[in-house]
């Protein structure tokens, strides 16, 4: 693994854990009515999505081993230029389901 994907690997892991931090202690209630905590975990996905990306640009085989990178990936993209159409379920959804499984896969990876 070169330094650059390794680099776009702990972005990652960081905005992952940022996202935990965040929500920590929240339901969908709370994040509803939080509208700080739901632009800080929006651009934390963007960046998740955007570190994603260039992995897959560098290393396909190794974005393979994230699993829905494709998703995460488009999920940016809506994040980005669908900024007024964001349903705050989904990613509530993404939040509770899905970023547990891209921290550990991430951790593997990295071997941490």
């Amino acid at each position: 693994m070169n330094d650059e994907t390794r680099k776009s690997l702990i972005d990652i892991l960081q905005a992952a854990e940022e996202i935990q931090i965040f929500t920590h202690g929240m339901d969908f209630k709370a994040y509803q009515n939080s509208p700080i905590t739901q632009r800080a975990v929006e651009r934390d996905f963007e960046i998740i999505g955007e570190a994603l990306n260039r992995i897959r640009q560098i290393d396909t085989e190794l974005v393979g081993k994230v699993s829905g990178y494709h998703r995460i990936i488009g999920f940016r993209n809506i994040l980005i230029h669908g900024y007024d159409i964001i349903d705050e379920m989904i990613v509530w959804k993404a939040v509770e389901n899905h970023l547990p499984i891209l921290v550990k896969e991430v951790k593997e990876i990295l071997g941490a």
